[in-house]
C-alpha cells in the first residue's frame, strides 16, 4: 500500500522510450522530456480529481481496463505501428478524464515544452493508460474496494502537486473556482487604506455624493421608469410578429431492457433503439451495407477527442455488446468533401478508432469490434459549396452490424 504512485509513473518513461517517442514525432528528447515531466504529474492529478466525484468507481473501471490491455507489457511498442490501438485507447481515457478540456490540456504542455500540439497530444495518449495500468494492477494485487483506492489516491495528491512543474499553470484544467471566490472574499475583508494625501474638505462631498446617489437608486426602484414598460412592449410585439419560434424537436427518452437484464436509457430511433430492434428482427441481414448512425458522440472541434457528454451512448453499446455475445460490430467514420481528402480520411480514421477504444474501455468485449475504419469523403453526397446545415448529414461515425 507504499506504493508511490507518481514513481512508478515516471520509472516507465525511460530514455529508451523518449528516444523511441522523439523519433516518432519528429521532436527533439529534451523537448519530449520536458513534456513528460508536465503530462505524468497533469495525468495523476487529472486521476485523483476524477476519483473523488462517484467513490472511485469511475476509475476502477477505467483503471482495470487499462490494466487488462496489456500495455505495460508492451510499453516498447507504443511509439509504432503496434501502439495505434494503444493509443487510441489511451485517447478515450484521456476524453473520461479531462473532458472537453482535454483538447486544452494538449495545448498546455505543447506550450510549456515547445512541441507540436498533435505530440504532445500523442504523449498524453501513452501516458494515460500507463498510470491507469499502474492503478488498475495495484488495485487488483491488493483487492481495493471503490474507497479504497479513493483513499491510496488521495494519499498521493501532495506528492503529484508538487510535482507538476512551476512554468506549466494548470489552473484552468483543475481550478474549479473555489480559489478565485475565496481570493475575491479575502480582498472584501481587507480594510480599505486611508486615501493618503487626501484634503480634509473632500470626504464630506464624496458622502455626500454617495448619499445623493443612494437616494436616487432608492426613488427609482420605488417608482418604475416609463421606459422600462415601453422596453418590455416592444420585446412583446417582436416575439408575437409574424415569424413563429420553432422550438426544437423533443425526443422521447425510454428505458430499454436487455437480455441480460440490464436496463439503458436512450431515445426512441436512436441507435439503440434501431440495433436492439435489428438483434431481434430475423429479418434484418448483419452485412457490410448495414450501417446505423450514432446520434449522441460528438468530438471536440478539429479532433479526434470524443467529449464527455459522448460517454453516455458509449456506455450503451458498451452495454449491448455485453448482452449478446454473438453479436459483432464495426464503427465506421466519415466527413463531408470540405478539406483535404487526406487529412479528412485520416481524422475519420482517428474518430472511428477512438469510439471503438472508448466502446471496449467501457467494458465491451474487444473481439466482438471489427477494426475500425475512416472513410473520410468517399461517400459523401453533398457538394463542398453546399450550406454547411446540408453538409453535416456527411459527418458522422456509423455502426455496422457484421454478426448478431
Amino acid at each position: 500500500m507504499s506504493m508511490n504512485l507518481l514513481d512508478s509513473v515516471t520509472s516507465l518513461l525511460t530514455p529508451d522510450m523518449v528516444g523511441k517517442a522523439a523519433s516518432f514525432l519528429g521532436e527533439s528528447e529534451s523537448s519530449v522530456t520536458k513534456a513528460l515531466g508536465g503530462i505524468a504529474p497533469a495525468v495523476l492529478q487529472g486521476i485523483i480529481s476524477n476519483a473523488g466525484t462517484d467513490g472511485g468507481a469511475g476509475i476502477m473501471n477505467m483503471a482495470k481496463q487499462a490494466a487488462g490491455s496489456g500495455i505495460l507489457d508492451n510499453l516498447g511498442g507504443l511509439f509504432g505501428g503496434s501502439g495505434n490501438s494503444m493509443m487510441s485507447l489511451g485517447s478515450s481515457l484521456l476524453s473520461g478524464l479531462f473532458g472537453t478540456k482535454t483538447s486544452m490540456l494538449g495545448n498546455l504542455i505543447s506550450g510549456f515544452a515547445g512541441v507540436k500540439s498533435s505530440s504532445s497530444n500523442s504523449l498524453l495518449s501513452a501516458v494515460a493508460p500507463i498510470a491507469l495500468g499502474l492503478v488498475g494492477k495495484h488495485v487488483m494485487s491488493n483487492g481495493l474496494s471503490g474507497q479504497g483506492l479513493l483513499s491510496w489516491l488521495t494519499g498521493q495528491k501532495d506528492s503529484v502537486a508538487k510535482a507538476l512543474p512551476a512554468g506549466l499553470n494548470l489552473s484552468s484544467i483543475f481550478d474549479d473556482g473555489e480559489s478565485k471566490i475565496k481570493a475575491a472574499t479575502a480582498a472584501l475583508k481587507e480594510p480599505v487604506p486611508a486615501p493618503g494625501g487626501m484634503p480634509k474638505w473632500l470626504m464630506p462631498l464624496l458622502l455626500l455624493a454617495l448619499g445623493a446617489l443612494a437616494l436616487w437608486y432608492f426613488l427609482k426602484g420605488c417608482n418604475p421608469a416609463p421606459e422600462a414598460t415601453a422596453t418590455i412592449d416592444t420585446v412583446k410585439t417582436a416575439v408575437q410578429g409574424p415569424e413563429p419560434v420553432v422550438a426544437a424537436p423533443v425526443r422521447e427518452s425510454f428505458k430499454i431492457k436487455l437480455v441480460n437484464g440490464v436496463e439503458i436509457d436512450a431515445f426512441k430511433g436512436g441507435v439503440e433503439d434501431r440495433l436492439i430492434t435489428c438483434i431481434n428482427d430475423a429479418a434484418c441481414v448483419p452485412g457490410k451495407d448495414l450501417w446505423f448512425d450514432f446520434d449522441d458522440i460528438n468530438f471536440e472541434l478539429g479532433s479526434a477527442a470524443i467529449t464527455a457528454e459522448s460517454q453516455r451512448q458509449v456506455k450503451n453499446i458498451a452495454e449491448i455488446v455485453k448482452a449478446y455475445p454473438k453479436l459483432k460490430l464495426k464503427i465506421g467514420g466519415y466527413t463531408d468533401k470540405t478539406g483535404d481528402a487526406a487529412v479528412n480520411k485520416k481524422l475519420s480514421q482517428e474518430r472511428a478508432d477512438n469510439v471503438t477504444a472508448a466502446i471496449v474501455a467501457a467494458g465491451a468485449n474487444a473481439a466482438q469490434l471489427e477494426k475500425a475504419e475512416g472513410y473520410g469523403s468517399e461517400f459523401a453526397k453533398v457538394a463542398a459549396d453546399a450550406p454547411d446545415e446540408e453538409r453535416k448529414a456527411d459527418r458522422r461515425i456509423s455502426v455496422s452490424v457484421r454478426a448478431k
